[in-house]
């Protein structure tokens, strides 16, 4: 027996281990919720995980944008089996495998159950290549979006200091935890003007999460304004990347570090991923 075939049959001998899974979401539009999802994972590649993020922010493409591709291919071939999860699998040069995001989110509810069936398949398939996977989803609660994210092992939701964006988060946290008690929810406060705001807004908005609301939800940190995160956009790179000792670069490895400290196994106990999405879409 080759070596070759002495691995493929240890891997089909051990048990699957499949992706962690977050959900990544912001009350409303405007907070910077795609470049932080693409940041982070690109942090989390550098540690040797294996990264793939969804971009499920219905017809916005932000993932694309903010790293300057141009793809063929999008979420909507594949919900519409024109082609496989693995064939719509884009490879940054940055670590982070990503798929593209495109309108068909919007048609996800009236798909046939032969197409649905086939979209749960390669996704099983594709959690198992990967450590962690990633959905940036789109603002707000659409009832597409409620799925995969009551499906997902963790919950992010992004908001920055703005009273609206604060309200909108709060009321993303308790719309979550309504429908799903047992998701660890973390928030990151993006755009402080200086660490001492980011802390007290911080302080003050977990306060309200524990005092009103029948759950718990992390705080993971703030990034704080940077006019180096703008450059970076407009030149289609990650910041992490273009300006890895700027403040809004050490606060994301700071916030890797604080969920890596604050992470063990997953806290939730009912299902892999693609068992709860199945129960979530036919209850």
């Amino acid at each position: 027996m080759s070596y070759d075939q002495a691995e493929k049959l240890r891997n089909q001998l051990a048990p699957h281990k499949t992706a962690k899974t977050i959900a990544i979401c912001s009350g409303k539009g405007g907070v910077g919720k795609s470049n932080f999802t693409l940041n982070f994972s690109i942090k989390l590649a550098k540690e040797k995980h294996r990264i793939l993020v969804f971009d499920l922010d219905v017809g916005m493409g932000n993932i694309d944008l903010l790293l300057g591709m141009q793809t063929e291919h999008s979420i909507a071939d594949v919900l519409n089996n024109r082609i496989s999860i693995q064939d719509a699998i884009v490879k940054s040069d940055y670590g982070v495998d990503y798929v593209p995001g495109g309108s068909g989110m919007r048609d996800f509810l009236e798909l046939d159950q032969h197409k649905k069936a086939v979209f749960y398949q390669g996704l099983e398939r594709t959690l198992r290549e990967y450590d962690y996977v990633l959905f940036d989803m789109g603002a707000g609660v659409t009832e597409t979006a409620l799925f995969f994210i009551m499906a997902a092992d963790e919950c992010f939701i992004v908001t920055t200091p703005e009273p609206t964006s604060i309200t909108d988060a709060y009321g993303m946290i308790k719309h979550i935890l309504l429908n799903q008690a047992d998701m660890p929810i973390y928030t990151i406060l993006n755009r402080s003007r200086n660490n001492k705001d980011g802390q007290n807004i911080l302080n003050n908005f977990h306060t309200v999460i524990h005092r009103f609301l029948d759950g718990e939800a992390q705080a993971l940190g703030f990034i704080p304004e940077d006019g180096n995160v703008m450059k970076a956009v407009m030149n289609q790179k990650p910041y992490t990347i273009l300006y890895p000792k700027t403040k809004a670069s050490k606060a994301v490895d700071s916030i890797l570090q604080t969920y890596v400290n604050q992470n063990s196994e997953p806290l939730r106990k009912s299902g892999s991923f693609i068992e709860r999405i199945k129960h979530f879409m036919e209850r």
